[in-house]
C-alpha cells in the first residue's frame, strides 16, 4: 500500500486538484486543530505543490519553496497527512518525498521550516534541528528549524 507522488507547480494543478488540497489542508489546519486563520496566503502561486495520492484522494500534502520565499532558505510548509491515514505513518515519507523535492527542484540542501512545536521530535528524525525560541502562530506554538 503506497501513495502516488507528484510536485506540480501551481499553474498545473487541475480544479480538481487545488480544491481537494485547500480542502485537506483546512479539515486540518482550521478544523481539527480549531485556528481560524488565512489559509490563502498568497504563497501557492510561488510553491511547488507535493501531493501524496491513495486510491485517487489526497491524503498527504506539502508546499516546497525555493530560497528567498518563506525563509533565507528554501523552505517546506502546509505539510498536511489527512487524519483518517496518520497511523500509515505517512508523513514520514512525506517528508522524505519533500526533501527530494527541494533537491530537485531547487538544488538546495539547506531547509528551514516553521514547525508546530509538538512535532518537534517528528522533524529532528528528518535532520531538523530547532534554530529559534518558541513563537506563537495564530495562537499555535512554533519554532523554527533547519536542516543542513
Amino acid at each position: 500500500m503506497e501513495l502516488k507522488w507528484k510536485i506540480k507547480p501551481f499553474e498545473a494543478l487541475t480544479t480538481h486538484e487545488l480544491y481537494d488540497l485547500l480542502k485537506v489542508r483546512s479539515e486540518i489546519f482550521v478544523v481539527e486543530q480549531n485556528c481560524v486563520y488565512l489559509d490563502l496566503d498568497g504563497k501557492d502561486k510561488q510553491a511547488l505543490h507535493l501531493i501524496g495520492e491513495y486510491d485517487d484522494k489526497i491524503v498527504a500534502y506539502a508546499r516546497l519553496f525555493d530560497a528567498g520565499i518563506s525563509f533565507d532558505n528554501a523552505s517546506i510548509g502546509r505539510v498536511v497527512v489527512h487524519a483518517d491515514y496518520r497511523e500509515k505513518k505517512w508523513g514520514h515519507d512525506l517528508m522524505r518525498e519533500a526533501i527530494g523535492g527541494i533537491k530537485t527542484h531547487f538544488d538546495k540542501d539547506k531547509i528551514t521550516i516553521g514547525a508546530q512545536l509538538y512535532l518537534k521530535k517528528f522533524y529532528e528524525s528528518h535532520g531538523f534541528v530547532q534554530s529559534s525560541e518558541m513563537y506563537l502562530e495564530d495562537d499555535i506554538p512554533h519554532i523554527e528549524m533547519i536542516r543542513e
